[in-house]
């Protein structure tokens, strides 16, 4: 009996698009393909629509560049946060983190990475000039670091402050509560917090 029959075109393909995205291996690719293959077909259905709804309406905020169905979001066009002050982070998952913890009322900025040579990315892939164009048009007093505290956060954290300087603007960042090598996003409420007002001028 021949064992090594391929799988369809279909589940091929399907395996194929989940080993794209990040952090799933051939493995977990095969087991989600084969657990959607055994999905009821209304459910199949719903997360398709999902994903295709994602697309259709999220974009990005014009102000902070976080992920919104508004724009500006609901962050940025709100009365009651602080409008002076802006969190600077890596990306939209880093704001929920923030938002979760629930301590800073202030404003955000989305980068949507950090500057790594190594894997082609540099200062202009990251939204840096659509934070410079909030500085030279708000009354903008304080700039809160909170990238992650890794080799590509320290050297973006440094470019970027570099680049703000001549702003004037006050200059802050996380303390070292948060585990070197970690991520905002994995961090508990408590360590967020102590990091947080434990912040320091660069």
């Amino acid at each position: 009996m021949d064992t090594n029959i391929p799988a369809p075109k279909p589940v091929i393909k399907l395996i194929e698009a989940f080993n794209r995205l990040p952090g799933i291996g051939p493995k977990s690719a095969q087991r989600l393909a084969y657990y959607i293959i055994r999905m009821p077909k209304e459910e199949a259905r719903l997360l398709a629509d999902s994903v295709l709804g994602v697309k259709q309406t999220i974009i990005f905020c014009s102000r902070c560049q976080n992920l919104t169905e508004i724009d500006p979001c609901v962050i940025c066009s709100s009365s009651t946060r602080d409008h002076y002050t802006i969190c600077l982070v890596e990306e939209p998952l880093d704001v929920l983190a923030l938002e979760r913890a629930g301590f800073y009322k202030g404003q955000y900025h989305v980068l949507h990475g950090l500057i790594s040579p190594i894997n082609g990315i540099g200062p202009d892939d990251l939204k840096i000039r659509d934070l410079l164009s909030r500085l030279e048009s708000d009354h903008i007093s304080e700039i809160i670091i909170a990238l992650n505290p890794t080799l590509e956060g320290d050297a973006t954290a440094m470019y970027i402050h570099r680049l703000l300087s001549p702003f004037g603007v006050v200059i802050t960042n996380l303390a070292r509560g948060l585990p070197v090598g970690g991520n905002l996003e994995y961090a508990d409420d408590v360590t967020l917090s102590r990091a947080f007002h434990g912040r320091r001028e660069l």
